[in-house]
Protein backbone atom coordinates (compact mmCIF):
# COMPACT_ATOMS: atom_id res chain seq x y z
CA UNK A 1 0.00 0.00 0.00
CA UNK A 2 1.29 3.58 -1.10
CA UNK A 3 1.43 6.15 1.66
CA UNK A 4 0.07 9.42 0.46
CA UNK A 5 2.42 12.32 -0.14
CA UNK A 6 3.12 13.85 3.88
CA UNK A 7 0.73 17.04 2.23
CA UNK A 8 -2.39 15.19 1.91
CA UNK A 9 -2.20 12.61 4.96
CA UNK A 10 -4.38 12.86 7.23
CA UNK A 11 -1.87 13.68 9.91
CA UNK A 12 -0.51 16.40 8.19
CA UNK A 13 -1.38 19.83 9.84
CA UNK A 14 -2.68 21.52 7.00
CA UNK A 15 -5.49 18.70 6.42
CA UNK A 16 -6.17 18.34 10.04
CA UNK A 17 -6.83 22.30 10.14
CA UNK A 18 -8.75 21.78 7.02
CA UNK A 19 -11.03 18.91 8.39
CA UNK A 20 -11.66 20.80 11.76
CA UNK A 21 -12.82 24.37 9.46
CA UNK A 22 -14.87 22.21 7.49
CA UNK A 23 -16.58 20.32 10.16
CA UNK A 24 -16.38 22.32 13.25
CA UNK A 25 -17.66 25.71 12.84
CA UNK A 26 -21.17 24.38 14.51
CA UNK A 27 -20.23 25.61 18.29
CA UNK A 28 -21.76 22.13 19.52
CA UNK A 29 -20.09 19.85 17.59
CA UNK A 30 -16.83 22.37 18.22
CA UNK A 31 -17.45 21.31 21.78
CA UNK A 32 -18.09 17.90 21.56
CA UNK A 33 -14.56 17.24 19.80
CA UNK A 34 -13.08 19.28 22.58
CA UNK A 35 -13.99 17.58 24.95
CA UNK A 36 -13.26 14.26 23.67
CA UNK A 37 -9.95 15.73 23.00
CA UNK A 38 -9.73 16.91 26.87
CA UNK A 39 -10.82 13.56 27.96
CA UNK A 40 -8.29 11.35 25.66
CA UNK A 41 -5.19 14.18 26.37
CA UNK A 42 -5.81 14.35 30.44
CA UNK A 43 -6.52 10.24 30.93
CA UNK A 44 -3.50 9.26 29.07
CA UNK A 45 -1.33 11.71 30.42
CA UNK A 46 -2.64 11.23 33.72
CA UNK A 47 -1.82 7.35 33.56
CA UNK A 48 1.93 8.04 32.37
CA UNK A 49 2.04 10.34 35.10
CA UNK A 50 0.99 8.01 37.55
CA UNK A 51 2.68 5.42 36.38
CA UNK A 52 6.19 7.01 36.54
CA UNK A 53 5.10 8.01 39.99
CA UNK A 54 4.73 4.61 41.15
CA UNK A 55 8.33 3.47 38.93
CA UNK A 56 9.97 6.60 40.76
CA UNK A 57 11.39 7.51 37.84
CA UNK A 58 10.88 11.22 36.19
CA UNK A 59 10.27 14.73 37.99
CA UNK A 60 6.83 13.46 39.15
CA UNK A 61 5.54 12.82 42.91
CA UNK A 62 3.07 12.44 44.85
CA UNK A 63 0.92 16.02 46.00
CA UNK A 64 0.73 15.65 49.91
CA UNK A 65 -1.42 18.69 52.14
CA UNK A 66 -0.95 17.83 55.81
CA UNK A 67 0.49 14.67 55.47
CA UNK A 68 -2.68 13.29 53.33
CA UNK A 69 -2.23 12.18 49.94
CA UNK A 70 -4.08 14.21 47.32
CA UNK A 71 -5.64 12.02 44.54
CA UNK A 72 -5.92 13.82 41.07
CA UNK A 73 -10.01 13.04 41.27
CA UNK A 74 -9.96 16.07 43.37
CA UNK A 75 -8.68 18.09 40.68
CA UNK A 76 -11.16 16.78 38.17
CA UNK A 77 -13.83 17.00 40.90
CA UNK A 78 -13.30 20.92 41.43
CA UNK A 79 -12.77 21.53 37.78
CA UNK A 80 -16.15 19.64 36.91
CA UNK A 81 -17.72 22.10 39.84
CA UNK A 82 -15.62 24.85 37.98
CA UNK A 83 -17.32 24.38 34.52
CA UNK A 84 -20.55 23.82 35.73
CA UNK A 85 -20.57 26.88 37.86
CA UNK A 86 -19.67 28.67 34.95
CA UNK A 87 -22.19 27.07 32.44
CA UNK A 88 -25.17 27.48 34.83
CA UNK A 89 -23.60 31.27 34.89
CA UNK A 90 -24.13 31.06 31.26
CA UNK A 91 -19.68 31.83 31.04
CA UNK A 92 -17.91 30.13 28.59
CA UNK A 93 -20.64 28.71 26.41
CA UNK A 94 -20.71 31.41 23.48
CA UNK A 95 -21.60 30.58 19.76
CA UNK A 96 -20.38 33.96 18.34
CA UNK A 97 -17.94 32.69 16.22
CA UNK A 98 -15.97 36.02 16.94
CA UNK A 99 -15.57 34.62 20.59
CA UNK A 100 -16.00 31.37 20.92
CA UNK A 101 -12.48 31.15 22.80
CA UNK A 102 -14.46 30.75 26.22
CA UNK A 103 -16.86 27.68 24.71
CA UNK A 104 -13.59 26.21 23.51
CA UNK A 105 -11.74 26.42 26.98
CA UNK A 106 -14.71 25.08 28.68
CA UNK A 107 -15.05 22.10 27.05
CA UNK A 108 -12.08 21.12 26.61
CA UNK A 109 -11.49 21.83 30.55
CA UNK A 110 -14.81 19.71 31.31
CA UNK A 111 -13.10 16.82 29.04
CA UNK A 112 -10.06 17.25 31.11
CA UNK A 113 -12.15 17.15 34.14
CA UNK A 114 -13.66 14.50 33.70
CA UNK A 115 -11.13 12.04 32.90
CA UNK A 116 -9.09 13.24 36.36
CA UNK A 117 -12.30 11.73 38.52
CA UNK A 118 -12.71 8.52 36.27
CA UNK A 119 -9.56 7.76 36.41
CA UNK A 120 -10.29 7.17 39.92
CA UNK A 121 -13.86 6.03 39.66
CA UNK A 122 -12.67 2.68 41.66
CA UNK A 123 -11.68 4.84 44.67
CA UNK A 124 -15.02 6.56 45.02
CA UNK A 125 -17.38 3.27 44.12
CA UNK A 126 -15.12 1.22 46.74
CA UNK A 127 -14.00 4.05 49.36
CA UNK A 128 -10.73 2.99 49.39
CA UNK A 129 -6.98 3.80 47.69
CA UNK A 130 -6.79 0.18 44.94
CA UNK A 131 -5.98 2.22 42.20
CA UNK A 132 -3.09 -0.37 41.21
CA UNK A 133 -5.17 -3.08 43.11
CA UNK A 134 -7.61 -5.89 40.55
CA UNK A 135 -10.59 -3.64 41.65
CA UNK A 136 -9.07 -1.09 40.11
CA UNK A 137 -9.58 -1.81 36.66
CA UNK A 138 -13.47 -0.41 37.66
CA UNK A 139 -11.44 2.75 36.86
CA UNK A 140 -10.55 1.77 33.44
CA UNK A 141 -14.18 0.33 32.89
CA UNK A 142 -15.67 3.44 34.00
CA UNK A 143 -13.28 5.68 31.75
CA UNK A 144 -13.71 3.52 28.69
CA UNK A 145 -17.15 3.73 28.91
CA UNK A 146 -17.67 7.54 29.21
CA UNK A 147 -14.94 7.76 26.55
CA UNK A 148 -17.42 5.61 24.30
CA UNK A 149 -19.83 7.96 24.87
CA UNK A 150 -18.40 10.92 24.54
CA UNK A 151 -16.84 9.45 20.62
CA UNK A 152 -20.23 8.24 19.57
CA UNK A 153 -21.92 11.48 19.88
CA UNK A 154 -19.22 12.31 17.56
CA UNK A 155 -19.08 9.14 15.28
CA UNK A 156 -22.17 10.11 13.05
CA UNK A 157 -20.72 13.18 11.89
CA UNK A 158 -19.23 14.09 8.56
CA UNK A 159 -15.62 14.83 10.21
CA UNK A 160 -14.86 11.12 11.30
CA UNK A 161 -16.46 9.60 7.93
CA UNK A 162 -13.92 11.84 5.67
CA UNK A 163 -11.04 12.05 8.45
CA UNK A 164 -11.20 7.59 8.01
CA UNK A 165 -11.49 7.65 4.17
CA UNK A 166 -8.52 9.93 4.36
CA UNK A 167 -6.63 7.89 6.52
CA UNK A 168 -7.55 4.69 4.97
CA UNK A 169 -6.58 6.00 1.36
CA UNK A 170 -10.28 5.93 -0.09
CA UNK A 171 -9.97 9.79 -0.31
CA UNK A 172 -7.13 11.96 -1.53
CA UNK A 173 -6.81 14.88 0.58
CA UNK A 174 -6.51 17.47 -2.19
CA UNK A 175 -10.11 18.20 -2.93
CA UNK A 176 -10.11 19.27 0.50
CA UNK A 177 -7.23 21.24 0.74
CA UNK A 178 -8.62 23.59 -2.68
CA UNK A 179 -12.05 23.50 -0.81
CA UNK A 180 -10.27 24.84 2.27
CA UNK A 181 -8.10 27.48 0.45
CA UNK A 182 -10.41 28.86 -1.70
CA UNK A 183 -12.94 29.10 1.00
CA UNK A 184 -10.39 30.97 3.27
CA UNK A 185 -9.55 33.05 0.61
CA UNK A 186 -12.96 34.11 0.04
CA UNK A 187 -14.17 32.27 -3.08
CA UNK A 188 -16.79 29.80 -3.74
CA UNK A 189 -15.64 26.61 -3.22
Amino acid sequence: MRLPPPSRSLLSPKVLGALYRKHLTDCRQERLFLGNVGFLTAFVTVRGITHSIRAGRGPFRNVAAGGRHIHHMTFGILGLLLTGYAWNAQLGIGTNPARRWGSRVSATGYGMASALTLDEFALWLNLQDDYWTKQGRESIDAVVIFGSLLFLALMNQDLVREATAIASGRRDARQLLRHDAARRAGAPA
